[in-house]
């Protein structure tokens, strides 16, 4: 079963990793900071390990973003990402397992101080 974990995240400066940037994470102590890029940096190597890592990328600074959308029968361009949200996708992760709780189990290990994680699972184009 494929998810995509996507990592929603407020930065201000942008810039990766996220958690570097985020005002949660900047107020922690280094010895704290460390340990949740020790933990991150362990639980990828799990997932890559066994198989469970499909892929992911850190995504560019939002201000680059551009939306498409249908309008009057055309397609219509404006800056992106959403400017009415205070947060961002910031990156994402694909991850191939044999269950939802196992999937759940692995997106709850990528929400850090400051960010959103959202779980969403692929689709496969059957309806059962």
């Amino acid at each position: 079963m494929k998810y995509v974990i996507l990592i929603h995240s407020n930065p201000q400066p942008w810039g990766h990793p996220t958690g570097d940037y985020v005002a949660e994470v900047q107020a922690m102590p280094q010895e704290q900071r460390d340990t949740l890029n020790r933990d991150f940096d362990t639980l990828l190597s799990e997932l890559q390990a066994n198989g469970e890592l499909a892929g992911g990328e850190a995504l560019g600074d939002p201000a680059d973003a551009r939306l498409y959308r249908w309008s009057g029968g055309d397609s219509v361009v404006t800056d992106g990402p959403y400017s009415e949200a205070k947060e961002h996708l910031a990156g994402f992760f694909l991850i191939d397992v044999q269950s939802r709780e196992r999937a759940e189990e692995v997106a709850a290990q990528f929400a850090g101080p400051g960010e959103t994680v959202e779980l969403r699972p692929g689709w496969s184009g059957d309806d059962g």
